[in-house]
């Protein structure tokens, strides 16, 4: 079996300049070539995952197929890449020191005394080459998050440096740092990216390419100063400019030669240049739209971009899908109610109720989606948002007043949204949600089997209540069609109105299977409504 080449992108100076974001765009140029490429992500916090995590704290919990709770950065890996994650792209400091404990306790290490060199360390490398093992891949591509220097990520750091040494010409470091522009001095300075590149020395790894993040581009004086303090050649000095969207970055790195650089460092053959026309074809769509609407994104988070990252994406690729440029209102559920509902929504032409948890602006949801049902706007509801929906018909429509999830009011009267059978024995919070990939059959001749043009899915869940199947004649019977249904479970998953223009919740979370190439089916044709919407039609 042929072994893989292995690339480690590291970061310093600052987070949030973007690593994810370069590790997905250098995947994407090097599959675009004709390689097998994983990309994987090594957390440094001692949660075991991000599943119990505020999205404060960390923006989006991504899931994966085999049900996940993973960083949002890799979302950005499927996004780009076009193919599904696992638990195997995803680590924290939290499992590696639970899995090293685990086999202490079982008395794996034969009584030796257990150390963060080589335990831990050893249960670094294993897990970063486990991918590689499988022989499906011919790179893989490791994140290491946070930033040199930091405690937390030491450990990483160290096991990369291990196997830098290890792997020999198998294995190189990308290092992302921060070139600033000094607006008054009207001047670039290295020196951040100088000393972030010294204390990458000091743990002991020599980086081989430095990106520099900017916003001016690089001249090549700073680009051989950067060179001469960071003991690379200035080939190896690429520059990063802040973008007008995130997919513009595979480009811009073409152009940079930042593939072409990597596979002569990782003595691989560079002969097919990358094909990137479907790519280039989704910008062109992408930058030149012939309509724009207004999309209201109703939510609990909405001031914090990270928390519906994949919804935002998802946007954007059905956006482009219908050469359409798409406003994104975020609106606080929390300001909304039944009085100002109207002026607060005025001029959207759909409307689109967020994920979440818990009791905070449920009522603003709730008045929103009375506002959507009665007015005929486009609404798409998604997990959260379909329970709202069902709420708001059983309350309005049905007249089951202070009907309710019990989540919300655990002793309402009308329990139409109640905590799935298989969850009453849970008390742990830690993965233990309805999660992952589920099968879902949808009824013929439903707008649901019209849009998918199938009445076999999967897709992504991750939540524990559900819809009160004791509730289900009488919504029926009143115009509710219950559009998708799990086989196993007879859960609900897709909710419908018979007399709306376009009028769907679903359980399950679509925006976490939208990518460039696949752009979601039901956010492309919600899209779609709305435009319709907008033209009057």
């Amino acid at each position: 079996m042929k072994s893989p080449k292995y690339i480690f992108v590291t970061g310093g100076v600052t987070s949030s300049l973007g690593k994810g974001i370069l590790t997905a765009s250098l995947g994407k140029l090097l599959q675009a070539r004709g390689y097998k490429v994983a990309i994987q992500k090594l957390d440094p916090y001692i949660n075991i995952d991000p599943g119990t995590m505020n999205p404060y704290e960390h923006g989006e919990c991504y899931v994966t197929d085999d049900g996940a709770e993973t960083d949002l950065d890799l979302g950005h890996y499927e996004r780009f890449l076009n193919t599904p994650t696992s638990r195997a792209n995803n680590i924290t400091t939290g499992r590696i020191y639970n899995t090293v404990i685990s086999k202490e306790r079982k008395g794996d290490y034969l009584g030796k005394t257990v150390q963060i060199i080589p335990h831990i360390t050893d249960e670094i490398k294993r897990y970063i080459k486990s991918l590689g093992e499988s022989g499906n891949y011919d790179i893989i591509l490791t994140e290491i998050g946070g930033c040199v220097g930091d405690i937390e990520s030491l450990p990483f750091v160290e096991s990369v440096r291990q196997l830098k040494w290890e792997l020999a010409s198998s294995a190189i470091d990308i290092h992302l740092t921060l070139v600033p522009y000094l607006e008054k001095a009207q001047e670039l300075k290295t020196k951040p990216t100088q000393h972030s590149v010294k204390t990458l020395l000091e743990q002991g790894i020599q980086p081989d390419i430095i990106v520099c993040r900017t916003e001016k581009s690089l001249p090549l004086e700073i680009r051989k100063k950067i060179a001469l303090f960071c003991n690379v050649h200035i080939n190896s000095v690429i520059e990063s400019l802040d973008a007008d969207s995130i997919y513009d970055v595979p480009l811009l790195l073409r152009k940079e030669q930042l593939d072409t650089i990597v596979l002569k460092k990782l003595r691989l053959k560079s002969v097919n240049e990358p094909d990137l026309d479907s790519w280039k074809e989704f910008l062109g769509r992408l930058k030149n739209p012939t309509s724009e609407i207004s999309i209201g994104l109703i939510g609990k988070y909405v001031e914090l971009k990270d928390a519906y990252k994949s919804i935002h994406e998802a946007f954007t690729h059905a956006g482009a899908a219908n050469e359409t440029k798409l406003h994104v209102i975020p609106i606080h559920a929390e300001s909304l109610n039944s009085e100002n509902v109207g002026e607060l929504l005025n001029g959207l032409s759909g409307i689109l109720v967020a994920p979440g948890f818990g009791s905070r602006g449920i009522d603003g949801k709730i008045s929103a989606i009375r506002y959507a049902r009665e007015k005929g706007i486009p609404f798409f509801g998604i997990c959260l948002g379909m329970q709202c929906a069902v709420t708001e018909f059983a309350r309005n429509v049905l007249k089951m007043k202070n009907a309710s999830s019990t989540e919300i009011n655990p002793k309402t009267r009308f329990p139409v949204i109640d905590l799935m059978e298989e969850q009453k024995k849970v008390t742990a919070k830690g993965g233990t949600m309805r999660l992952g990939s589920y099968p879902c059959e949808i009824k013929k001749g439903t707008r649901a089997a019209a849009i998918y043009g199938k009445t076999k899915i999967n897709e992504r869940h991750r939540h524990r209540y559900e819809f009160n199947n004791k509730y289900l004649d009488v919504f029926s019977k009143n115009g509710m069609i219950m559009s998708g249904v799990n086989p196993d479970m007879d859960l609900v998953e897709m909710i419908e109105l018979k007399d709306h223009p376009w009028f769907i919740g679903v359980q399950f979370h679509p925006e976490l299977k939208s990518t460039v190439h696949n752009p979601h089916p039901l956010f492309v044709k919600f899209i779609k409504a709305a435009l319709e919407f907008a033209k009057g039609v």
